[in-house]
């Protein structure tokens, strides 16, 4: 008897090695498999103006860097004793307007050098639900619990996205022409807008991705939000919130994402990444005892051979 729906993979082209640099953007859930590739020691930027969830937020950042525009005290404001930025998350707000201006600046500095670099870009839309401004007309990455009213919410169409996709397309490969664009939809339910209103927001970004992503070379999507929604269709694959998927499902879809666009060259690699990562996390009951302190060295060793092969694959 036959009781999950599983979704077929199979390796693309062109997949990501110890010698590839990605770039992600986007979503919570870009930070999941921002954290897998970081704990395998890939290298990678992740989010470096935080989580965004839309991509008219991504599309205005990477406008901003390629075009070396720098944030200046007109581009931030202060609210709830804090100095913020409508481009950015709040994890770069501060208390200090100028430490503010030095983060944004930086991040800009950050995602332009990326964006040049990058051999592997990954989005994910977590909404297509934006909330624009109503004193500047300008659509917000995030409204730092700035008053409800002074925003209009819209959704976005399945057509603004497609053009907003095919515009940061354009823009990177005019610096980067060889990149890969990986596309994928977060499967992280927004229900504060409803549970109607979270459907016709995925829909939307799914549309829109589909519609610039089927015809062109070197884009890609991966069905993250499909994993969650039918192989995973289960509430004990989320959260307590019912929201957030489980680490176990974090695990089976960066799985799935490992089948398509890791290199298998690097699964040996991976596990003795993994078996020092692991070690590192150990906690002895005698940190003291001649046992632990063998392990400790055996371990400091093999870390010493592991970064070497990583050097080793990077510069190859």
């Amino acid at each position: 008897m036959k009781l999950q729906t599983t979704i077929p993979f199979k390796p693309e082209r062109n997949q990501i090695d110890y010698s590839s640099k990605v770039l992600l953007l986007g979503s919570c859930f870009a930070e999941n498999i921002g954290a897998k590739l970081n704990y395998f020691k890939f290298q990678n930027t992740l989010n470096p103006f935080g989580i965004l969830f839309h991509p008219i937020a991504i599309e205005r950042g990477i406008t901003r860097a390629l075009n070396e525009v720098h944030y200046t005290e007109e581009d931030v404001f202060f609210e709830n004793e804090r100095w913020h930025c409508f481009e950015a998350h709040s994890q770069l707000s501060s208390v200090s307007k100028e430490t503010l201006l030095e983060q944004l600046n930086a991040a800009l500095h950050t995602l332009k050098q990326s964006l040049e670099a990058a051999s592997h870009i990954v989005l994910t839309f977590g909404t297509a639900w934006v909330y624009r401004f109503i004193e500047t007309d300008a659509i917000v990455a995030n409204c730092h619990k700035v008053p409800q009213r002074k925003f209009l919410k819209e959704l976005l169409t399945p057509s603004q996205i497609e053009e907003s996709i095919l515009a940061i397309e354009a823009l990177v490969r005019d610096v980067n022409p060889n990149v890969n664009f990986i596309y994928t939809v977060s499967p992280v339910r927004h229900i504060k807008d409803g549970i109607v209103e979270n459907s016709r927001s995925k829909a939307h970004l799914l549309a829109g991705v589909h519609q610039a992503v089927a015809p062109r070379k070197h884009n890609y999507y991966f069905p993250s939000f499909e994993i969650q929604m039918d192989e995973l269709r289960d509430y004990r694959f989320y959260e307590e919130d019912l929201l957030h998927p489980t680490n176990t499902a974090i695990t089976i879809i960066w799985e799935h994402f490992k089948t398509v666009w890791i290199s298998s060259e690097t699964l040996q690699l991976q596990k003795e990444i993994d078996f020092i990562q692991k070690g590192l996390q150990h906690r002895s009951f005698n940190p003291d005892s001649l046992a632990h302190k063998e392990f400790e060295l055996k371990l400091k060793e093999k870390i010493t051979v592991v970064e070497s092969l990583i050097l080793n694959c990077k510069f190859s």
